[in-house]
């Protein structure tokens, strides 16, 4: 019975070692609820590092404690914990995806040892995973991972999870290993972020860095089809409801009435982090206390800061600030009976921050960059009346949901400020239309919703996989053509050139046919029943250099000339090239503007090429080109192709699908098979007779009857009819 193993950096447990006893005690924090009601089904289980090391004479006892709970461990060294966790994971990853890149260390054991533990989760992952499993990977610290099970398990279901922002391509190239990272996330058949723009960030990085094709959210890479998509994280909102409503917690909420009085509270609860925004409110605070004195013992902000790696010097130094200003703070403002700054420097039980989340008159949630950012929806959960207003930082990912708290740039201290004094003012009925809003979408949107649709959205990709198999060329597909090869007495082969033949290449001169093609087409066309025919964009010299000794037909320039072996070059009659005094100043001027592209000129069409052109830039000119050139070719009988970063233009009188019926007339082929890789080849699908088969390279939006997925499957393809 196929199951679903999660697998992430951490496993959700606590373990204790005390008096020669062991305890694991799960976690119940919001992912692992959220993934409780997967893991603790059927036989999916969940893999990851139990959260301290374990020496080696406890690891059965606490492998069989784990396995009790469904959690399997990978047990990590001191060196193993130092340079692919805090080292790789937290001091190359954590900066550069949240924008701190002057923090990033980028060590080069840090990346071994990185490299080294992504094997070591892969290996625990082989040991358990079967076909028809579903796997599914957490977080920054694994992103090696799905590639690294892609390659032993090529047909299992893969989804990645990123649950820290994902930076812009300009950002993220900074790492020097970026290209291996993007190849391993691409391992997955489904990679979800919070927001759209992190799904935009890492499509550009994809497609700069490695070239992989796409449309919208979907990637193609080696013939499989991936995913990107948004998916914003959720919490379990009836449960901190419930909490907020329990016995416990009403306790403590009366306890804070005399200790608060009639004062308006705004709560702050952070990791220590350089991305929280810590600094910033703070001296936003000092702000409304300077310039509004009203407010001295009206308001106060109770700030909660969770310890976190202070020991590494950019946390020391936050810490030490944060402690600096704070007692500024205190000492300037503060009166007998009150201080403006409650500052905690630990963390506290669930129930005391479900009291706090209560009585707090103002969430202050204010991140610099962050992915979700699940305080501010636990905030507005655990109201247990409808007022209270939620401030939160637009670098939240949060922000793109809870779109009713007033959203501020956190950067900027007078918004923050701005915002604070907007809070305090605003009347009850205003708090309660917004509040009600957020508790509404925090509802809905919950962890389980969240859970349900990504797993949703995984189970459709992998159906759309499935019936796209169904079209690849495959062992059975090939015994089948090879049958009808084989009783065929006259059979034709047309065959594009570039990206089918020969791989795409930057510099169109050199993408020259080598000697096992030319080995290739020799075995083709020393069978007497057989025909070739390439059929290309090539201008009829260059295919004439290349092939004209070969007893090949060829079709050139999509069909505007044609050469029959043993004769001369002919050309369409009535084909003018006049309309190139027409076109050609407009290319001109986009190649004087777009650095690495070029024109080429053949006999009866003209080419812009962009393959050397910034990807951005490029497609952008080619979208601005091609509106140009419709508006300017409308009414002159001529045709914009556009194809693998070219833009083609020609007369509509030349086509590849017309050539090739041309070439058929009278020859009564009766096994017929064409290959090709771009758009001018669709003309040939759609034109060939029924009984012909259509071959497309690297696609499978195509009109042909199945696809190869590059040159090397082609090649290998074709061998196997001459074997």
């Amino acid at each position: 019975m196929s199951k679903t193993i999660i697998v992430s950096n951490r496993l959700p447990v606590r373990i204790s070692h005390e008096n020669d006893q062991l305890e694991v005690q799960v976690s119940e924090g919001g992912l692992a609820t959220g993934l409780g009601s997967i893991y603790k089904t059927g036989d999916n289980i969940w893999i990851g590092w139990p959260g301290v090391e374990i020496q080696e004479e406890m690891k059965s006892k606490v492998t069989a404690l784990l396995q009790k709970e469904k959690l399997f461990p990978v047990y990590l060294n001191e060196e193993e914990i130092l340079n692919y966790y805090e080292g790789f994971s937290n001091e190359v990853l954590w900066p550069i995806c949240h924008y701190m890149s002057t923090y990033a260390q980028f060590e080069q054991i840090y990346w071994d040892y990185y490299k080294s533990v992504n094997e070591k989760f892969k290996d625990e992952v082989l040991k358990v995973a079967n076909p028809g499993d579903t796997i599914w990977i957490h977080d920054y610290q694994l992103l090696l991972l799905p590639q690294l099970i892609r390659q032993e398990l090529p047909d299992i279901s893969i989804a990645f999870f990123q649950h820290i922002p994902f930076p812009s391509f300009e950002i993220f190239r900074l790492i020097p290993w970026r290209t291996e990272i993007i190849a391993g996330m691409l391992g997955a058949d489904l990679l979800g972020f919070h927001t759209y723009d992190d799904v935009r960030h890492y499509i550009s990085s994809a497609s700069h860095l490695l070239h992989v094709s796409g449309q919208g959210n979907k990637m193609i890479n080696r013939g499989r089809e991936i995913v990107v998509d948004a998916f914003p994280m959720g919490i379990d909102a009836k449960k901190y409801q419930d909490l907020a409503n329990s016995e416990k917690v009403r306790q403590q909420y009366q306890e804070y009435e005399p200790m608060f009085q009639d004062m308006k509270v705004i709560l702050s609860i952070d990791r220590l982090d350089y991305s929280k925004g810590i600094i910033q409110r703070l001296n936003a605070i000092e702000m409304i206390l300077t310039r509004h004195p009203e407010y001295i013992e009206n308001i106060i902000l109770v700030m909660i800061v969770v310890p976190s790696r202070d020991t590494i010097p950019q946390y020391k130094e936050l810490k030490d600030e944060i402690d600096k200003i704070v007692g500024n703070i205190n000492a300037r403002f503060r009166t007998a009976s009150w201080h403006p700054v409650q500052y905690f420097y630990r963390s506290f039980p669930i129930e005391t921050l479900s009291a706090l989340y209560s009585r707090a008159d103002i969430g202050l949630v204010t991140p610099m960059r962050d992915g979700m950012n699940l305080v501010s929806k636990e905030f507005i959960a655990s109201r247990r009346s409808e007022n209270g207003v939620l401030i939160l930082s637009e670098m939240a990912g949060a922000s793109k949901e809870l779109t009713e708290a007033l959203i501020i740039n956190p950067n900027s201290v007078g918004e923050v400020y701005e915002a604070i004094l907007q809070a305090l003012q605003m009347p009850e009925e205003e708090q309660k239309t917004r509040m009600r809003a957020l508790s509404a979408t925090v509802r809905k949107f919950d962890i389980f919703h969240w859970v349900k649709i990504f797993m949703s959205q995984l189970q459709q990709i992998k159906e759309a996989q499935q019936m796209n198999e169904t079209k690849v060329v495959n062992r059975k597909t090939s015994e089948l053509l090879i049958k009808e090869l084989q009783t065929a007495e006259k059979r034709v082969f047309f065959l594009d050139y570039d990206g089918t033949l020969v791989g795409f290449n930057n510099e169109i001169d050199k993408a020259l046919p080598d000697a096992s093609l030319y080995d290739l087409l020799k075995k083709l066309t020393n069978q007497k029943k057989n025909k070739v025919v390439i059929i290309s964009g090539r201008n009829h010299e260059t295919l004439e250099k290349w092939f004209g000794d070969f007893p090949v037909d060829m079709i050139a320039e999509h069909g505007a000339w044609k050469r029959i072996y043993g004769n001369k070059w002919e050309v369409i009659p009535g084909l003018s090239d006049a309309w190139k005094e027409t076109v050609r100043p407009m290319l001109e001027s986009y190649s004087d503007r777009t650095p690495g592209s070029f024109i080429e000129e053949k006999n009866y069409s003209l080419a812009w090429h962009y393959r050397k052109v910034d990807k951005d830039l490029g497609e952008q000119r080619a979208g601005e080109l091609s509106n140009n050139l419709t508006y300017l070719t409308r009414e002159t009988g001529l045709q914009i192709l556009p194809g693998n970063k070219v833009l083609e233009i020609k007369s509509v009188e030349v086509n590849k699908g017309k050539a090739a019926l041309s070439y058929l007339q009278d020859k009564n082929f009766d096994f017929i098979l064409a290959i090709g890789d771009d758009h001018t080849d669709e003309d040939i699908f759609t034109s060939l007779p029924a009984y012909a088969t259509s071959i497309k390279v690297g696609s499978r939006l195509t009109a042909a009857d199945y696809y190869l997925k590059n040159v090397e499957d082609v090649r290998g393809f074709l061998e196997k009819f001459v074997e």
